[in-house]
């Protein structure tokens, strides 16, 4: 869809049946797309919700921009592609790099976000001297995602990673094809506006009912981490004993947590938020 003012975004847009049920804007993790991340999910989130996923700037497919990659400027997409699909009310999710732009999208339109869950996490990734220098890395992994090799080595992963007894091993060369569509330089950029970001100062203050997805497994965001943030935000927890990439992993544990979360958050929220002005008004 082209929004007028931002540009051509790729989306996947579901709508229940139901007015009243819950919307959910999805924003995945970095150097993923919204269907690598929530594909595990869909078809369960699809049953009590609408949601909106967005690819990011230069993530998937999302819009390509000779700007720098600011975590801001994404969350303000995420806004305007809301809007113009005319929502005026939704619970934002975020995982992993989703999870700061879920919090600023909070910060920034307060109007829009009536709830909040985030998923895999953190207020921050600089605090420690060895997330400072891990960050100084990125160089290196730019090479990476240009090598020849990359598709080789993405390949091998993913079997690894969904086995073949996973309800998305049918999908395995669809996974590996849809990891490559990024745009290294903006991935790589993605990663500086993470070594930047910082939330602690304000998390706490932004006032809507939360839940979150601790993955205690996780070696990318310590479980530690993960919970400060649950702590900040006052927000409901579940616990999923899954690494990092838990959401293909392990799909149906995720999926499963997942509409528990948004249940969770949708019912501490007054009568008709985060609903659609256009799904009501159609219902009339």
């Amino acid at each position: 869809m082209v929004v007028p003012g931002r540009g051509e975004f790729f989306v996947r847009h579901h709508r229940h049946a139901d007015p009243n049920a819950p919307t959910v804007l999805l924003l995945h993790g970095w150097t993923a797309s919204a269907d690598l991340q929530f594909l595990a999910a869909y078809e369960a989130l699809s049953e009590v919700c609408s949601f909106v996923g967005v690819d990011h700037r230069g993530h998937g497919r999302g819009m390509r921009s000779t700007q720098p990659f600011q975590l801001e400027d994404v969350a303000d997409d995420a806004a305007a592609v809301a809007r113009a699909l005319g929502y005026s009310s939704l619970i934002a999710l975020g995982y992993s790099m989703g999870g700061p732009i879920s919090l600023l999208l909070t910060r920034r339109h307060p109007d829009l976000v009536a709830g909040l869950v985030v998923q895999a996490t953190a207020l921050e990734w600089r605090a420690t001297l060895r997330e400072r220098l891990a960050w100084r890395l990125l160089p290196v992994m730019g090479a990476a995602l240009r090598s020849w090799t990359t598709g080789h080595v993405i390949q091998r992963g993913v079997k690894v990673l969904v086995r073949d007894s996973s309800r998305l091993a049918p999908y395995r060369a669809w996974i590996t094809a849809e990891s490559q569509r990024n745009d290294p330089r903006a991935v790589i950029e993605a990663g500086k506006a993470l070594s930047r970001y910082d939330a602690r100062p304000w998390a706490s203050s932004l006032g809507v009912p939360a839940a979150m997805l601790v993955s205690t497994k996780d070696r990318l965001v310590k479980p530690r981490k993960q919970r400060e943030l649950a702590g900040a935000l006052d927000a409901t927890v579940v616990d999923v004993a899954m690494d990092h990439l838990g959401a293909l992993e392990l799909p149906d544990q995720f999926a499963s947590a997942t509409v528990e979360l948004v249940a969770s958050v949708s019912a501490a929220l007054p009568p008709g938020s985060a609903t659609s002005i256009r799904a009501a008004s159609d219902s009339t």
